[in-house]
């Protein structure tokens, strides 16, 4: 409870700040914002070091719940992941700030791209000589987003019955998170990659926007979301968690272990800051939300 009872207190950080170390581990599709929010707190607390650490979400919560490695802030891809694997034993809330969806996302050197369109997109992806790249759903939330969007599509009659058969197509292609997949498609290794629309506008790529009923994107469609399910690698070794669908929402925590949990509080409040670090996420590409602690949450901090 040490670092919720500090963050509670809402004091400023007055020590003195020269050399102090902030650790973010982080989604890699944060990567572009976070870079930014690090560089903006870093001049409004001078003296201050952000270090950023970018991974797969999940892979980001075993740095903590099987390694053991120090960190002060957690943004992930998936509120729920902090709510299922580290409430209550590492955390003790989590506040949801933004929301993505996954798209199919391309070049014009893509085999196919002039013929790629929401009715032809799944029939292009199982042409053998096309090649795709998507993330681990071990590892990442955007892999397994990729296999429920692909269940939803299914049964929208978007993917037919296929989609199994499209999870067992280029498999060797499969990386630890979405990010990792950009220098494939970059140097024409694959040809498309199921990944989030920020991730396609801040990188200049071109991209096919699936429906609502399949992108995990609309909140008013949870249900619907929720009737497809994947289970992935939990926390620690040899256990699993179920995931249902659900809309793409992104959350962030101050661990009970965070080193440096007085400064882990203000770098929290710059994050959900509508003029600062929500304007941040925002302009690049993904849509900040009123910030709200998770369902799962059992302790509560001022921090807006």
């Amino acid at each position: 409870m040490t670092s919720l009872v500090l963050l509670m207190t809402g004091c400023k950080f007055r020590q003195d700040k020269q050399g102090s170390i902030l650790t973010v581990f982080h989604a890699g599709s944060l990567a572009v914002p976070m870079k930014q929010m690090a560089d903006s707190f870093m001049k409004e607390q001078p003296g201050v070091i952000v270090r950023l650490e970018a991974a797969g979400s999940v892979d980001c919560i075993r740095k903590i719940t099987e390694l053991n490695r120090p960190c002060d802030v957690m943004a992930l891809a998936d509120y729920s992941l902090i709510d299922d694997m580290l409430i209550p034993e590492y955390a003790t809330w989590s506040v949801r700030f933004a929301s993505n969806e996954l798209c199919l996302v391309y070049t014009d050197r893509s085999l196919m791209a002039d013929q790629l369109s929401a009715e032809t997109w799944f029939t292009i992806l199982l042409d053998p000589r096309v090649r795709y790249g998507r993330s681990d759903p071990d590892s990442d939330p955007c892999g397994y987003r990729t296999i429920l969007a692909l269940q939803l599509a299914s049964r929208c009659s978007l993917g037919a019955p296929g989609w199994e058969a499209l999870l067992q197509k280029d498999t060797r292609y499969i990386r630890g998170k979405e990010t990792d997949l950009i220098a494939l498609l970059e140097s024409r290794t694959i040809d498309y990659m199921f990944n989030y629309r920020s991730v396609a506008e801040q990188h200049g790529f071109r991209y096919l926007t699936f429906p609502d009923s399949v992108n995990l994107s609309n909140p008013d469609l949870a249900d619907w979301y929720s009737t497809v399910s994947v289970t992935i690698r939990g926390d620690q070794p040899g256990s699993y968690v179920i995931k249902q669908g659900a809309p793409t929402v992104y959350g962030a925590t101050v661990p009970l272990s965070a080193p440096n949990p007085i400064l882990a509080g203000e770098f929290m409040r710059f994050l959900l800051n509508p003029d600062k670090g929500l304007k941040i996420m925002q302009a690049s590409g993904q849509k900040a939300l009123i910030p709200a602690y998770s369902p799962g949450s059992r302790g509560e901090s001022p921090l807006f």
